[in-house]
């Protein structure tokens, strides 16, 4: 049994949330090479195009989606905290089009450092978001760690046809976005204390916050690719989705959703090494306005935890989806571009 003082989960941990991610370039390189798919043709989607979720055939009309995700504290509050990594994790089946079924939990944590009752309220946050999702924790594993980590594997499941992927955006598509960025801003604030309580709020109910939009999204024909903007940031998710789909996204400066203070926060220096490592990794294939002060640039390329569904859809049908997407409690959904043909870039305009 763990029996030591409560502390600060986010001073165990040296990076929060999904700013863990390794940068894109790093998994790049160690997927190079890695077969993608070999002979397995009932495997629909693997790591090929870098997608959120695995899909296989079940038997021609439904396919199982699975996946994992799993981070570091970006928030002290256990129940928080684990609220946070599950609403995150389930991202991955409604990103793909389809509903959850079940989740298995992984957990690892540092013993000695951390008591059993913030461990336990970790995992009854994470339960509770599962709760909302109609979906049990069915099981798990657990691990002495080093530095506290939690999230789930979760299976899905979506007939063959709903099956919404990254890299199927088409020329002409409208862009929406469904949830408001700067979520890594806003945890930078947080680990040096200075993100108020407001914000707090704010980002709480942005990252947990369940994407079950992409589900019914799915359902409609003039949706055309669905991925999640996570630890990547807008620009290198909707670079995935410009290279999957052989087309160049624009992007609208102007027209992107940010949490409330998040351009105030960064012009004071709150920014995460996930955002230097992204741009890093994937700045010479995104082309910004002339004259981008880094601040800027520091918000297109911040990593998003829990963050929304990027959805390229038919241009005629982008109002009503829109209003769907505001109807079902989206309120900071926003059409943010257009896919062009041309090369597999992202273009951002003023």
């Amino acid at each position: 049994m763990l029996d030591v003082p409560s502390v600060r989960l986010t001073s165990l941990a040296h990076g929060g949330g999904c700013g863990c991610k390794l940068a894109p370039s790093v998994l790049q390189d160690l997927l190079a090479g890695q077969a993608q798919g070999g002979p397995f043709e009932r495997l629909l989607v693997g790591t090929e195009t870098g997608d959120d979720a695995a899909v296989w055939d079940l038997d021609g009309e439904t396919a199982i989606i699975a996946t994992t995700d799993f981070f570091m504290p970006m928030v002290d509050d256990p129940d928080h905290f684990g609220r946070i990594a599950a609403t995150n994790a389930i991202s991955d089946i409604y990103a793909m089009g389809g509903t959850p079924l079940m989740a298995l939990a992984i957990l690892g944590m540092p013993l000695g450092k951390i008591d059993t009752a913030t461990v336990r309220a970790i995992l009854a946050g994470g339960a509770a978001i599962c709760a909302q999702a109609g979906i049990p924790v069915a099981g798990g594993h657990s691990i002495d760690c080093p530095e506290p980590v939690y999230g789930l594997a979760v299976i899905g499941s979506a007939p063959r046809g709903r099956i919404r992927r990254n890299s199927t955006a088409r020329p002409g598509d409208a862009l929406i976005l469904t949830k408001a960025l700067g979520v890594g801003v806003y945890s930078a604030a947080f680990k040096k204390e200075a993100l108020g309580q407001a914000a707090y709020d704010e980002m709480l109910a942005s990252v947990t916050k369940l994407n079950r939009i992409g589900t019914e999204l799915a359902k409609d024909e003039a949706v055309h690719a669905i991925t999640d903007v996570t630890g990547f940031g807008i620009l290198g998710h909707g670079l995935e989705m410009a290279r999957g789909s052989g087309a160049t996204l624009r992007l609208s400066r102007a027209a992107l959703p940010w949490l409330s203070e998040a351009e105030h926060l960064v012009q004071q220096g709150f920014v995460t090494g996930a955002s230097h490592r992204n741009w890093a990794s994937y700045g010479h294939e995104v082309d910004l306005p002339e004259g981008t002060p880094d601040w800027q640039r520091h918000l297109l390329t911040d990593p998003q935890t829990s963050g929304g569904l990027l959805v390229a859809c038919a241009p005629e049908a982008a109002d009503r989806l829109l209003a769907a997407i505001h109807a079902a409690g989206y309120a900071a959904a926003a059409r943010i571009g257009t896919v062009e043909a041309g090369p597999g870039r992202v273009v951002v305009e003023g």
